[in-house]
């Protein structure tokens, strides 16, 4: 897209993320490369601004809250030249027709993983030390542990299984290494030398689930991911093992898991569930072996303006006429969220 004048960008998402995104300085530097007018956020493509606005349109810089882009998206917009999604997945948002047309994708989903990496390191550290467990017997007591509670405590020489080498996965993986785990890695990408290289061991799923202490989620939902973790394989989890899921909802048999819950045989941290959120009659909100959160491991608050830089600095390349860091192709969506 190399040219004498700025590339003319249009922004479609839900107008109360653009600021967190794009706070002055990263919206200065956007437009000190493109032609962007802020104060024009796309919600509704049939608008009669926001059809105006895609007549010329060279990139579309999208974020949660944008419409689908389909083929009449790509009617409106016949420069269209790339998507810069400044969230995480592009799987729902990109229709069959951009993707045809060659119009170039990206996506910030690098930048949102670093956020649920380190809520996952957290909840990893937090369940080694049984904290959670232990801070509900301090509310009933009021007393300090004796010696038999805390037996079983502590992170040395746990065994930690990770499931999906995502971006997420990676990170994750990178931020275990100072630690004194034995990792564990499931994924069917990712050979026994490369898994060595990311600090772990590659093993089969059941494997993993049979001999880690902590288990945590990190692959796409895909169909064949559908229930990944269903009756049978929950049920290989040791007793007392600790699942943490802050990937999607339907990798896990619900149904399953919360029977393994009832029964206290097993320990979870949620951050996302199917469905989402859970009734409020669910079981789940009260058990004293399951901590729960809102989807709240991505990206929030000032986290979101490392979305907007990783998009400001694809707009620059874009600009500069040179490839995009963080490209999404069409094949990919077959093994990506």
């Amino acid at each position: 897209m190399p040219s004498t004048s700025l590339p003319r960008v249009v922004f479609a998402m839900d107008p109360v993320h653009l600021p967190l995104l794009f706070p002055e300085p990263v919206m200065a530097r956007l437009r000190r490369t493109a032609d962007a007018d802020p104060a024009l956020v796309v919600r509704d493509f049939s608008d009669p601004a926001a059809v105006a606005a895609l007549a010329d349109a060279e990139v579309l810089v999208t974020g949660w809250g944008c419409p689908r882009l389909d083929g009449g998206v790509a009617a409106s917009a016949p420069e269209l030249r790339a998507v810069l999604h400044a969230a995480g997945s592009v799987r729902s948002l990109v229709g069959e027709t951009l993707w045809e047309r060659g119009v170039a994708v990206s996506s910030a989903v690098t930048g949102n993983a670093v956020p649920v990496a380190e809520y996952t390191l957290a909840m990893i550290l937090l369940a080694g030390k049984d904290v959670f467990a232990h801070r509900e017997r301090y509310r009933r007591t009021h007393a300090q542990p004796t010696p038999a509670q805390t037996a079983a405590t502590g992170n040395l020489g746990r065994t930690v299984g990770v499931v999906g080498a995502s971006r997420v996965g990676r990170r994750l993986l990178e931020l275990l290494r100072p630690f004194d785990f034995d990792v564990l890695l499931h994924d069917p990408y990712v050979d026994a030398a490369e898994a060595a290289g990311l600090g772990a061991r590659s093993v089969s799923l059941e494997d993993l689930l049979r001999r880690s202490d902590i288990v945590t989620l990190h692959a796409p939902d895909l169909p064949e991911t559908h229930h990944l973790l269903d009756r049978a394989r929950l049920a290989l989890v040791r007793d007392g093992g600790m699942l943490v899921n802050t990937s999607r909802g339907a990798l896990v048999d619900h149904a399953a898991l919360t029977d393994e819950l009832l029964a206290g045989r097993l320990h979870a941290v949620l951050d996302v569930t199917d469905p989402e959120p859970l009734p409020a009659d669910s079981p789940l909100y009260r058990l004293p072996n399951v901590f729960l959160t809102p989807h709240v491991a991505g990206s929030l608050g000032n986290e979101l303006e490392r979305l907007g830089r990783i998009v400001v600095e694809e707009l620059e390349r874009l600009a500069a006429g040179l490839p995009l860091a963080h490209e999404v192709r069409h094949d990919d969506l077959t093994k990506v969220a």
